[in-house]
């Protein structure tokens, strides 16, 4: 059981809290909270490896523990039926509130001294990211080129994740909000663009018109599925992250040729004590917004309306 410090605000919840009744896949009542931090606060008979008291971070996408993806650490990709079953997204009840119940100490991680209050958008604004980032890494070398669409929380992740990895990379960050395109130049975008009709040029100016090696949507609604597709390079990466339910036109014009189309879900857990490495360096730092238990309502709410400038994070103890 943990005490909970942060349960971070995600618009995959927003999917959940707007869907059609019955169309979530789970009756309420229910706990939301994916992304998850706090204490060690009991552990139950059997149970070993962390003291009372201990900071740690949640991975979140619970699986069987027992198929050969789970045992690689790959329980994002579970393949015993039902599963993963994410606390908070459907699969058991989450964060957002006093305590949590986690079903494995697999599934938690150490934080050392970073604070789960600041932590918790690590377990899945930050795993995603990186796992996203990560499986592209052999085509960020000197010269090459990724762009990011949609500067929030994944976004700015996504950023220094880039940064950190492959710092001889341009990153080109775009997005609809001007205040949002500062965070990211300042989070080590070298490029910021605002959306529009000549978005497309610029970015392909940039690349010297021969696209980008990596593009990542993390919106993935019709423009910016188009956007991505007008950028990609020849052999490069194109990857949805985004929850839109767009589709991506492919033929012979559109992606570059042989661009991979690939849409990742969340990381492994090797991938996630990575991702708390880089944060505990301080080569990346997520910006958060501290809402109280009370408050989660109106953190949604600003969530909803793109009034987040990092990630809203619930903090049920204080």
């Amino acid at each position: 059981m943990i005490k909970v410090g942060g349960a971070g605000a995600c618009h995959s919840d927003l999917h959940l809290l707007e869907a059609p009744a019955g169309a979530a896949g789970f009756a309420p009542p229910f706990t939301l909270g994916h992304e998850n931090a706090g204490w060690v606060e009991s552990m139950g008979p059997g149970a070993t490896g962390f003291t009372i008291g201990e900071p740690v971070i949640v991975y979140g996408p619970w699986g069987c523990g027992l198929c050969m993806n789970c045992r690689q650490g790959l329980e994002n990709y579970c393949q015993t039926p039902g599963y993963p079953k994410p606390g908070g997204l459907g699969g058991a009840d989450g964060g957002m509130a006093e305590y949590l119940l986690v079903p494995a100490t697999r599934d938690l991680i150490p934080l050392g001294g970073l604070d789960p209050r600041e932590a918790a958008p690590l377990s899945d604004a930050g795993l995603t990211s990186y796992h996203a980032v990560k499986r592209s890494m052999h085509l960020l070398g000197p010269g090459s080129t990724a762009v990011v669409i949609g500067a929030g929380g994944l976004g700015q992740m996504a950023i220094q994740i880039i940064k950190a990895l492959a710092s001889a990379t341009t990153v080109v960050a775009v997005d609809t909000s001007a205040d949002k395109l500062g965070v990211a130049t300042t989070m080590g975008a070298d490029a910021a663009l605002l959306s529009g009709d000549d978005t497309v040029t610029r970015i392909l100016d940039i690349t010297k018109h021969r696209g980008a090696e990596l593009v990542l949507d993390l919106v993935a609604v019709g423009p910016t599925l188009s956007m991505a597709a007008q950028v990609s390079r020849v052999l490069g990466h194109l990857t949805i992250v985004g929850l839109g339910t767009a589709a991506l036109p492919v033929n012979f014009h559109s992606p570059a040729q042989e661009c991979s189309v690939a849409s990742p879900f969340w990381g492994a857990i090797p991938e996630l004590i990575e991702v708390i490495d880089l944060a505990q360096t301080g080569k990346i730092t997520m910006l958060v917004e501290h809402f109280t238990l009370d408050d989660a309502a109106h953190a949604y709410q600003l969530l909803h309306d793109g009034r987040v400038r990092g990630r809203a994070v619930i903090t049920p103890n204080g």
